[in-house]
């Protein structure tokens, strides 16, 4: 999976983007469940569930290119489609990878889901995390690429600077969702300590990730912060995180509450500060950008609409190969003709002579060649046998 590379581009409107790790056993077999459960329940119309390699290889809706390839170390490929409200499509495509080091016995397997809908996304929409993956805590579907982070759950900062520091780096470099610190002005109850984006809209749920700072922590975080991220936080309140490059329009005083109530209650304006944070345009990180690539352009699951429209573009695609080729054998048949009549005329209509090809020499008997060969070791005192014998008077 790739690291932490970006472009200049940034997410459109119309989609919805996610990566992270599952730690669990068998996390396919969680995902294939949760879509056969929705799609008996009508939630979703129809899923895929493919094997990568078979995929990329197949005939898709939209023109390939390379980044369509989820790469070598994707396990599975699946897609699920679904309505939203007033009949808008949505598409999505997860991906399960192998962990990028293969020396650890751990059974994390890393995703990426990128979602698109027909028209700019909302908020209150269904969260495609949960149409493929359980909403549920039994399943860890919902850890961070960065250690130790973890969606749905309030993350409490490390206590160490240094931890404390590269915790920051990494969110803010690495990671493709919006981080907010809280800092708890006192020990809070059990209503307190309830995460702060349960609150939220069900699509912006699961692309928020809460931290809190104890309240012997004020000093240090603030400091670090400052000097790591060029924000502040002040005590008993919350800042969202600028992510690296910044996103336009981002100020840390804008995206600064001064008081959050840890007391159970909606905290309404932490909440506004978050919704208007995540409606600014995000820079979109390079292996986001292959992401949506491949759901746009390696997309599988078709409508009988949409099978139709690309049989009907396949066949107006050969149709056009077929004329070419037709074209190609005349043009060759006429060149060839125009060589032969110009050929006639400068020979002046007659045949072109050839040469006729020499007899073959008939090969030598091996005795004759073998008479050949011992003939070229006679001397003068050698003669054959008959004519010694003429030459010899008679009586000796």
């Amino acid at each position: 999976m790739a690291k932490n590379s970006t472009s200049s581009t940034t997410v459109p409107d119309t989609a919805w983007l996610g990566r992270g790790r599952h730690l669990g056993p068998e996390p396919e077999r969680d995902v294939r469940r949760n879509l056969l459960a929705l799609k008996a329940a009508g939630v979703i119309d129809d899923f895929l569930d493919l094997d990568p390699v078979e995929a990329a290889r197949s005939t898709d809706l939209y023109p390939r290119d390379e980044s369509a390839d989820p790469g070598p170390s994707a396990r599975r490929l699946f897609e699920a489609r679904w309505r939203v409200a007033d009949g808008i499509t949505v598409r999505a495509q997860l991906t399960t990878y192998d962990p990028e080091s293969r020396r650890t016995k751990s059974e994390e397997v890393g995703w990426v889901l990128a979602a698109e809908a027909e028209r700019a996304w909302e908020a209150s929409w269904r969260s495609p995390a949960t149409v493929f993956w359980p909403d549920s805590d039994q399943v860890a579907w919902d850890h961070e690429t960065v250690p130790d982070v973890r969606l749905r759950t309030t993350n409490h900062l490390p206590k160490d600077d240094d931890e404390l520091r590269r915790l920051l780096r990494a969110c803010s470099r690495q990671s493709w969702f919006v981080h907010v610190v809280v800092h708890e002005a006192m020990t809070p109850d059990a209503l307190g300590r309830r995460p702060v984006t349960a609150f939220l809209p069900p699509s912006l749920r699961h692309r928020v990730v809460e931290h809190r700072a104890t309240p012997e922590q004020a000093l240090i975080a603030d400091f670090v912060m400052k000097r790591e991220l060029g924000v502040g936080i002040p005590r008993g309140g919350a800042v969202i995180l600028p992510p690296t490059p910044q996103a336009p329009g981002y100020d840390a005083e804008r995206f600064t509450v001064r008081n959050v109530f840890l007391d159970g209650t909606e905290p309404t304006e932490l909440l506004d500060k978050i919704k208007e944070f995540a409606s600014l345009p995000q820079p979109l990180p390079a292996d986001a950008e292959q992401a949506l690539t491949r759901l746009r352009q390696g997309w599988h699951l078709l409508t009988p609409a949409e099978e139709l429209a690309h049989a009907q573009a396949m066949v107006t695609k050969y149709a056009k190969a077929l004329e070419a080729m037709t074209a190609s054998c005349d043009l060759y048949r006429e060149a060839a003709e125009s060589a032969l009549e110009a050929l006639a005329e400068a020979t002046g209509g007659a045949a072109p002579r050839t040469a006729s090809p020499a007899p073959a020499k008939e090969d030598p008997s091996p005795w004759k060649t073998l008479s050949k060969t011992l003939a070229r070791f006679r001397g003068p005192h050698l003669q054959a046998p008959d004519a010694e014998v003429q030459r010899r008077p008679h009586g000796q």
